[in-house]
């Protein structure tokens, strides 16, 4: 009840006023919190605990070290998308990209550069704002159809929502289900690669030529140094945390060798990074309090037993899974919070039916990103119609990546590949 608390407080609110940040989520999550302490008090079996045992209970499910770990890797994730932006790394790997660029390939050459740019900066949100205003001008100067251009860089900023090694979806997913990083890419990258290709073929038919300044189109190779140091460290296998902190302060070394910050206002950059993921982090604390007090109250339990009580295999378990992110994605329209509420009911479906927690990571990733990527009322296409002057509903049926998503998504759980890796008591099986 208090999972469908927030959620029905969520879709009403945006239902009432039309604005889908009417009701900030970490107030939802807040409210669906006191209901929670409200149901746990008014529980009266025997050997119920008081009010003081409620509130421990409440601080050891936020406190678990799964999310205070993902907590600090949101507030490094923040302090590095800071830190790139000021020194001119964003800029740098945009124009790079442009500058690469056929004439006659600017839209799918646009869609790569979105899967490169948000896979770098780890943030869907900060891509959109970043090539919308190059994607209006290349519209504006080739005729090209606006919504079908703001559909292309929504989809390359999902790429990187969903793949990115400092995405806060990614941490979110490899966190929760306690597998490396290096593992969940290498299995999400084979699930997605299809859509990718696909996408890029539709894009080759519906380009114009389009010619571009390649005068202002500048970068710098020592700007580009922190993705290089995040994607490789993170590749080697560095944890997550060593590769981050390697590249901020390479960027932080980059930005006051150039000038573009001093070391007293760089100090005001890691601030600014930190607060501007700050409120992702205390709700990741918050719904991990959530889901202990709603164990307690037998609601996993029952989630758990409603979700696989037709479930005979590991198919059906993994598209139970799907569904469950899925939907809650498209009632919060963020895809951090469903799979931080999905992640531990996912985590036991899949330890129950033998699913690699690598396929089940891959799976709350993918089909999270992919509902954002076609849902009208998420921030991703709120963003990018009101930089382009466009309604929402025009693009949406343009974001085909996102839509791919899901096709190969299901597809790939329904033959069963790549197969992943099950560990149980030490010994490790390739999943069925």
């Amino acid at each position: 009840m208090p999972l469908v608390i927030f959620i029905a407080l969520y879709i009403l609110s945006t239902a009432l006023t039309g604005d889908a940040g009417t009701m900030p989520l970490n107030v939802g999550i807040l409210i669906a919190i006191i209901c929670a302490f409200a149901f746990c008090v008014a529980k009266k079996d025997k050997g119920s605990l008081n009010f003081d045992g409620f509130v421990t209970m409440f601080c050891k499910g936020g406190g678990d070290d799964t999310l205070i770990l993902m907590f600090f890797i949101f507030l490094e994730a923040g302090i590095f998308y800071c830190v790139a932006g000021g020194m001119g790394a964003v800029s740098s790997v945009s124009n790079l990209g442009l500058k690469l660029l056929p004439a006659n390939m600017v839209l799918p050459g646009l869609f790569l550069i979105g899967c490169v740019l948000s896979f770098s900066m780890g943030t869907s949100m900060g891509t959109v704002t970043t090539l919308m205003p190059i994607g209006i001008e290349i519209a504006a100067k080739t005729g090209m159809n606006l919504p079908l251009v703001c559909g292309v860089v929504v989809g390359g900023a999902m790429f990187g929502d969903n793949m990115s090694f400092i995405s806060d979806t990614t941490i979110a997913a490899t966190r929760t289900q306690e597998v490396e990083m290096k593992d969940k890419f290498r299995a999400n990258f084979l699930m997605v690669l299809p859509a990718v290709i696909i996408t890029v073929l539709l894009l080759v038919f519906q380009s114009v030529p389009a010619a571009l300044d390649e005068s202002a189109l500048t970068w710098n190779f020592l700007q580009l140094l922190p993705y290089i140091l995040v994607i490789v460290l993170s590749l080697m296998g560095v944890h997550v945390m060593l590769a981050m902190g390697a590249a901020i302060l390479s960027g932080l070394a980059v930005g006051i060798a150039q000038g573009s910050f001093t070391l007293a206002s760089a100090l005001g950059v890691v601030g600014d990074g930190i607060k501007c993921m700050e409120d992702t982090a205390a709700i990741a604390v918050m719904v991990g309090g959530l889901v202990a007090l709603m164990s307690y109250l037998g609601g996993i339990d029952w989630l758990l037993d409603k979700l696989t009580s037709r479930v005979k295999s590991g198919k059906g378990a993994e598209l139970s899974i799907a569904a469950l992110v899925t939907l809650l994605d498209l009632a919060t329209t963020n895809n951090t919070i469903s799979i931080i509420t999905a992640g531990p009911i996912a985590k036991d479906i899949s330890d129950q039916y033998h699913v690699s927690r690598v396929r089940t990571a891959s799976i709350l990733d993918l089909f999270s990103s992919a509902g954002n990527g076609i849902c009208p009322w998420a921030g991703q296409i709120l963003a990018a119609a009101g930089l382009a002057g466009v309604s929402t509903l025009s693009i949406v049926p343009y974001c085909w990546y996102s839509m791919l998503m899901f096709v190969f998504g299901v597809v790939f759980i329904l033959i069963g590949w790549p197969k992943g890796i099950v560990k149980n008591s030490g010994k490790e099986t390739v999943a069925k």
